[in-house]
């Protein structure tokens, strides 16, 4: 009966068959496939497995090997190739793509104008020379350079000499050009001698004044003194009446040699200075030129104090600027200080007469305000400070074309020779160091 109904329905042969042969072929064929796509997924495998190989090799040549671009025409000519109904519809409209993306270059600074074509041409000698100490026992013989300016003006008497130190970045000539103390030895009269650190002992020229050393009279303060000396006797000055001035690191090395050589230096003038003998390192300087010396610094110019030899005393004339950031005003505190500790035996009064001058924004000269307080030895000035307001670390008064010089005054350069004229060391004085 079941066989006639299978008839009657036209039904598959698969489905007459018996079930066990139906799973049978079912499953081998199953395992065929297996096998099949078994197989073609290695060959996928190796397949890509080939593809990154190759791309390695590509990428390790290419790091072995700089990459060399085309020019920009030819790169925008395949892309002519490429793409060209577009890129013809945007020529018509759109700059190149390579003038567009140019970065635009910003304009170089100016170059720093030199100080020599600063400096004017005057009728009096500025000559380049070279001074040599000669070496002693192990020590060998050094050697520094330095510029001098004569005045044209004939004079019966000999000439008084100013010595000027640069700060650090500083050549002899931009100290020259800064200050224009040239113009005002050719109107009055005296020389001026401008040493200049080497570059290969300093390679920012600074004057090492923070080194122990130094604050013994050794090393620099020892070629200068000595350089000084040569310089008077070859050109007839005035030895009692020579005088030494500087700038940041010039003025410290300035305080140095006119402390440890007061039978050469008859008065100092110290701008933008910091404080004496507190330090010994780069470091230590650095940190009083921040700080000052805190409660150290009588401790610092006891020796002048109480040294068994009378010490002479030193006229100072100290200029800071309020607005300093690299030598901070506590420095013209503490060294004012100092030097009316040095100069107390010849200090009359014992409070400073302060003076205010104000300033003016108008006018052929204009000025900052600035403020003196003057300790006197009779009616000659001892300790004179002088602190300008709104002054940086720079040379007030000075050529404002120039770096570390600022336009406005009060004139550094002309308050300096106003307070020296009026010192002179008398070299008969007993008991001189």
């Amino acid at each position: 009966m079941v066989r006639n109904a299978l008839k009657r329905c036209k039904a598959p042969a698969v489905f007459a068959r018996p079930l066990a042969f139906t799973l049978f072929v079912f499953s081998s064929s199953q395992g065929t496939m297996t096998k099949s796509l078994t197989s073609l997924w290695l060959k996928n495998l190796r397949r890509v497995g080939k593809v990154q190989q190759a791309q390695g090799r590509k990428l390790f040549k290419s790091l072995l090997t700089p990459v060399v671009r085309a020019p920009v025409a030819k790169r925008a000519k395949a892309a002519k190739t490429i793409r060209p109904i577009t890129l013809k519809n945007i020529k018509a409209v759109k700059a190149p793509a390579s003038k567009a993306a140019k970065p635009r270059r910003k304009p170089a600074a100016a170059p720093a104008q030199p100080a020599a074509s600063v400096l004017p041409l005057l009728p009096g000698s500025w000559k380049k020379s070279f001074f040599t100490l000669p070496g002693t026992g192990l020590a060998s013989a050094r050697r520094m350079l330095y510029w001098l300016y004569l005045p044209s003006v004939l004079s019966r008497e000999p000439r008084p000499l100013v010595v000027m130190l640069h700060g650090c970045k500083q050549t002899a000539t931009d100290f020259a050009a800064s200050t224009r103390m040239n113009q005002l030895a050719e109107r009055k009269g005296f020389a001026v001698l401008y040493p200049q650190q080497s570059v290969a002992t300093d390679s920012h020229r600074c004057w090492h004044w923070y080194r122990r050393a130094t604050q013994q009279g050794q090393g620099d303060v020892e070629l200068i003194a000595e350089m000084v000396k040569q310089v008077q006797a070859k050109h007839r000055l005035d030895t009692s009446r020579t005088y030494v001035a500087g700038l940041s690191a010039g003025a410290g090395l300035a305080a140095i040699l006119a402390l440890r050589h007061p039978r050469l230096i008859a008065a100092a003038g110290l701008h933008s200075a910091p404080v004496y003998g507190t330090s010994d390192s780069a470091l230590g300087g650095f940190q009083a030129m921040q700080q000052g010396a805190g409660i150290k610094h009588p401790e610092a110019v006891r020796e002048f104090t109480d040294a068994p030899v009378k010490f002479p005393g030193m006229p100072v004339m100290l200029i800071q600027g309020r607005n300093d950031p690299v030598v901070r005003r506590v420095n013209v505190d503490h060294l004012t200080a100092q030097f009316a500790l040095v100069d107390a035996p010849f200090i009359t009064r014992t409070e400073p007469v302060v003076r205010s001058y104000a300033g003016r924004s108008t006018g052929r000269s204009p000025r900052r305000a600035y403020k003196t307080a003057t300790y006197y030895a009779g009616r000659k000035p001892m300790v004179m400070k002088c602190e300008i307001d709104l002054l940086g670390h720079a040379w007030s008064g000075g050529e404002g074309s120039l770096d570390y010089s600022a336009p406005e005054g009060p004139d550094a350069t002309l308050l300096m020779w106003n307070f020296f004229s009026r010192q002179k060391r008398l070299q008969s004085v007993p008991g001189l160091m």
